[in-house]
């Protein structure tokens, strides 16, 4: 008997253990696609991985695909070659951005699924403008010469037709359709991210803190993307660097809900579009021109010379009083 209470204890402990860990956020009906998938552990003996292709930066080891490392002026790709075809999916997407950097960093990486296999390079995270399709960036610096009604490091979505230029020099805000503050830059355990499609919703799920628990970033209706675009990840350094590491992505197909319509000629045709989520407060950032942020550096060091002299000035005045009162004592 004593062997059977062991037993029952054990099954208890592990459904406690199971019980309390946050479960995913998955569909019920759901299917891994292995061919729109990067699972470890890669090769790291070539950089041939079936159905992707490497370029620029992008290094390979067992355990991760590294698309730049803490460098200057690197840039990173992998594309998939294989177009997906599922009208609703999800992806489990598991990745690290870190490096020696404490307070100056970037600038971050992107999760495409666009209509071109391989986008060129560009200064949109490493991947040219003007897409076509949808971009979710992981964005660890602000380039905006003022300040963002957000923080970094951010995530958010773009949806583009391929007409639209992303406004690089404000970080895309008003670009976005949605996105979220979340702390994923150099955290010591690794942070995964979850991106529903389905029924034309877009929503994003963060577990950054490392403790199987979901943050919602954000979630956007009538978002319109075709099917047969290809996924792709980029990232880019500048002066600034960090390592932005892919460790793990599964896609999944979700059967079409209840009622849902699915034609795959009319699928393949659709212009992507997206009417953003109205519920969501939009705050115009502060714009800060270079010219009166030149005048006011000028007159910060104007002001830095003015007291310096008058420091100077006293410093002068004290030494000579002292001097002519030294000198009066000799002659007494």
């Amino acid at each position: 008997m004593g062997w059977l209470f062991f037993a029952s204890w054990c099954v208890l402990a592990a459904t406690f253990i199971h019980a309390g860990k946050t479960k995913l956020p998955m569909e019920k009906k759901v299917y891994i696609r292995r061919e729109h998938s990067l699972i470890r552990p890669y090769s790291s003996l070539s950089m041939e991985t079936p159905m992707w292709d490497y370029s620029g930066s992008t290094i390979v080891s067992n355990n991760e695909i590294r698309l730049t490392p803490d460098r200057q002026s690197k840039n990173g790709r992998v594309w998939n070659t294989i177009p997906l075809m599922a009208r609703n999916w999800e992806m489990l997407l598991e990745f690290k951005v870190h490096g020696a950097g404490r307070t100056l960093y970037g600038d971050g990486f992107a999760l495409w699924y666009v209509a071109e296999r391989n986008l060129k390079p560009g200064e949109i995270f490493g991947a040219k403008n003007n897409f076509k399709g949808l971009g979710i960036f992981f964005d660890t610096y602000s380039n905006h010469n003022g300040e963002h009604h957000h923080g970094h490091p951010y995530v958010s979505a773009v949806v583009f037709n391929g007409t639209q230029k992303y406004d690089h020099d404000t970080d895309g805000t008003h670009n976005e359709i949605a996105g979220c503050q979340s702390s994923f830059r150099g955290q010591k355990h690794d942070t995964v991210a979850s991106i529903k499609y389905i029924n034309n919703v877009l929503t994003v799920h963060m577990d950054a803190r490392g403790k199987n628990k979901w943050t919602k970033c954000f979630e956007v209706k009538n978002v319109i993307l075709p099917i047969g675009y290809h996924l792709g990840f980029s990232a880019q350094t500048g002066q600034l660097a960090d390592n932005h590491d892919i460790l793990m992505l599964k896609t999944y197909e979700v059967d079409l809900l209840p009622g849902q319509a699915f034609n795959q000629e009319e699928a393949l045709k659709l212009v992507p579009s997206a009417e953003g989520e109205p519920e969501r407060p939009r705050s115009p950032d502060k714009q800060t021109s270079r010219t009166s942020s030149a005048l006011w550096t000028i007159l910060y060091v104007l002001l830095a010379v003015i007291v310096l002299l008058c420091v100077i000035g006293i410093a002068i005045v004290v030494w000579q009083k002292k001097e002519e009162s030294r000198r009066r004592k000799r002659f007494y």
